[in-house]
Formats: C-alpha cells, sequence, structure tokens
C-alpha cells in the first residue's frame, strides 16, 4: 500500500503511461474549461480509484484566466491526495504557449507542430520537427512530458480537417498523405524530437460531427495504430477526437430545444481495440459537453422558474461525471490510482539527464532566455 501523504504533486505524463503500457490500459484525457469539469473528472476518480489526465487548451486557459484553472488544478490534488493526476496543455501551437503552460505548472505539453503557429495551416515536415524538438529540450529539463503530432487531425470521409477546436485545426482540404501518419516518417520524427508521446492521424477529428455514419475501417484506420506501434514502441500513442458523441445524449438536447443533427463519433470499441494496438492516452472532450448541455437543458425546460445556478450545473456536473466514470472503465484505467509509481518533476529531469528515455531525450543547455525562463519558474 502505498505511503499517506497530505499532498501528492502533479506528476508528468511519461510514468503514468509507461504503467498503462506495462498494464495494457488506455487513459482518458478530459478537457476542463472550469471547476465543475474538474470536479465530475475528479468525482469519477475517486470512484473508480483511477488516475487522471486533465488537459486545457489555448482557449480553456484564455476563457478561465489560467490562474483560476491554476489553483482549481491544486484544489484537485488537495481534496484528492491519493489520485495520481496530470495536467497537461493541449494543441500548444507554438514554443511560447508550452513554456507559458510550464510557468503556470502544466507537468505536461503538446507542442503541436504539425500545423503552423495559426493553429490552422498545415507545416512542413522539417518545421514540425524543430519546433518539437526545440520544446522537448527545454520540457525535459524540468521533468515536463510532452506530446507531439505527426500528420493533420481530420476526416478521412470529406478529406478536410473537419471541426476546429478553439480555433485550432487545419482549414481547407487536405492529401491522404497528410490525414494519415505515415510509419515510417514516424520511427523518424520520434528520433530526431525525443518526444514521450504521438499524436497520430488515423479518422478522428474534433468535435461532434466525425462521421456521417457509424464509421468503417476506410474512414477510421485503427490498423495504422498497430503498423506505427510496431515501429515505435517505445513511444506511446495518442488518439485526438475521440469522443463517442452518443446519441442518446443528443436525443435528450433536441428534445429539449437543441437543434444538433444526426452525426457519429468514434465507437467504444473501435478505441478498446486502438488500446490493444498501442493507444495509451485517447483525447475526450465533445462527450463531456453533450452530457452537460443535455442536463442543464433538461433542468431548466422542467423547472422553468429556474434561475439559480447551482441547480443546473449540479446536474450537469453529475452528468459529467458519469460519462467519465464509463470512459475510465470502458479503457481500462479504473483501478489503478493506487499502483501508479509517483515520479516527480525533479526524479524525471534526472531520468531524462541520464539518457534514460534515449540520446534525443537528454536536456539540452542553451542560453536561449526563454528556456532560461521557463526552467526556472516552472
Amino acid at each position: 500500500m502505498r505511503q499517506e501523504l497530505h499532498f501528492m504533486p502533479l506528476m508528468p505524463m511519461r510514468p503514468l503511461l509507461d504503467y498503462a503500457a506495462q498494464k495494457k490500459f488506455g487513459l482518458a484525457a478530459f478537457n476542463v474549461n472550469n471547476m465543475e469539469q474538474i470536479q465530475a473528472i475528479m468525482a469519477a476518480a475517486q470512484t473508480t480509484q483511477s488516475p487522471v489526465i486533465i488537459q486545457a487548451s489555448r482557449g480553456a486557459r484564455k476563457y478561465s484566466e489560467e490562474a483560476y484553472l491554476r489553483h482549481l488544478m491544486l484544489a484537485a490534488v488537495e481534496l484528492n491526495p491519493h489520485i495520481p493526476i496530470v495536467m497537461h496543455q493541449d494543441h500548444g501551437n507554438s514554443p511560447e504557449t508550452c513554456i507559458s503552460a510550464m510557468k503556470q505548472g502544466f507537468t505536461s505539453v503538446m507542442m503541436d507542430g504539425s500545423l503552423e503557429e495559426d493553429g490552422k495551416t498545415p507545416s512542413h515536415y522539417d518545421y514540425n520537427v524543430a519546433v518539437t524538438r526545440y520544446v522537448v529540450q527545454v520540457a525535459h529539463a524540468i521533468g515536463v512530458s510532452v506530446e507531439g503530432e505527426l500528420g493533420c487531425l481530420g476526416s478521412l470521409e470529406l478529406g478536410s480537417g473537419g471541426e476546429q477546436e478553439d480555433g485550432h485545426g487545419a482549414a481547407g482540404k487536405l492529401t491522404l498523405e497528410q490525414l494519415l501518419t505515415d510509419p515510417d516518417q514516424a520511427v523518424d520524427f520520434v528520433t530526431q524530437t525525443g518526444i514521450d508521446t504521438l499524436a497520430v492521424a488515423v479518422g478522428t477529428s474534433h468535435g461532434a460531427y466525425k462521421f456521417s455514419r457509424k464509421p468503417t475501417r476506410e474512414v477510421l484506420v485503427i490498423d495504422r495504430i498497430l503498423a506505427i506501434h510496431e515501429k515505435i514502441p517505445q513511444c506511446h500513442i495518442v488518439m485526438h477526437g475521440s469522443s463517442s458523441v452518443p446519441h442518446q445524449l443528443l436525443d435528450i438536447i433536441n428534445q429539449y430545444g437543441g437543434q444538433i443533427p444526426e452525426t457519429y463519433g468514434v465507437p467504444v470499441e473501435e478505441i478498446q481495440r486502438a488500446i490493444q494496438a498501442g493507444v495509451r492516452k485517447i483525447n475526450i472532450d465533445t462527450d463531456n459537453r453533450l452530457a452537460m448541455t443535455a442536463a442543464v437543458r433538461k433542468c431548466l425546460w422542467e423547472h422553468r422558474a429556474e434561475f439559480d445556478l447551482r441547480a443546473y450545473m449540479k446536474e450537469a456536473r453529475s452528468a459529467m461525471q458519469r460519462v467519465c466514470e464509463e470512459r475510465m472503465r470502458q479503457f481500462g484505467q479504473a483501478g489503478h490510482s493506487q499502483e501508479v509509481p509517483i515520479v516527480t518533476l525533479e526524479e524525471m529531469a534526472k531520468r531524462y539527464g541520464a539518457g534514460q528515455y534515449g540520446e534525443s531525450g537528454k536536456p539540452w543547455h542553451c542560453p536561449c532566455p526563454v528556456a532560461t525562463a521557463a526552467t526556472s519558474s516552472a
């Protein structure tokens, strides 16, 4: 049994995913914007005894004025001292975004160099390698884990980037080569950058409108994940845009005044197949938004005189908690919170420095002011 601690520090992503790989399960990574969402995730984690990954986009950090978000995360740690928690920056569009996240206490960052800094224009491969490698060098020096992306998230059905998430997402038409991560290029990318996790493009996309019908293997290419994993078993694979978009939630929203057209998400059984193929982190956001929206609409429709936001936000929080619990059980992370080896940022920095994760994972000591600032303040 783990020794009792008053506070368990936020931990980097890498050791949590190393443990998940050893035990062959996946971890849902839930996006947050406010207090109720963090509370829902942590309540689900307590109920299922799951380690958790909480992540925030640039839009979420702006919406919450990030100091609020930082203190909400500290409250989550204080109130849940036995739950391993990772705080992850989702879709960082530049090294500056990732470094600012480290300054705010994030223990894991994503440098999405698959797009240029505008978050819309597909980038060149050399650019992706350069910016991702730079973030790795800065982050690993202070023990922070790094996720990269190769290929552009988007719809194989439409040949486009699909919905944007907080202004992030490839705009316009994309080629098949852009929409599917190449396994051989993945080897080179991981070798050159030293990333801990790799987000891959296999046909998933952001938002609720992923597929016009239940996806077939032509538009959701899970087999590509196995091909990539076999070539880079040392790097953990991430699935973005993996909400399942449950029809019962759409029905509730539409029953109580919503107007969401028919749409399909990523079936849970396909995610489970992806976990068996090597996926360790699965990004979930839309499902939680749908659950909260459905609960709020239903509550206000049935209680027309209600104006106390606590009444409907309590319902929203409970609805999101149910979705989180369900995904935690479906992905296999339930029951593992007490077994995860806790590694601090300081410990992780030593491991990176000792070359435990390969030569490219060693910290880079440079006089760059921005790197120095991140190291001293994270």
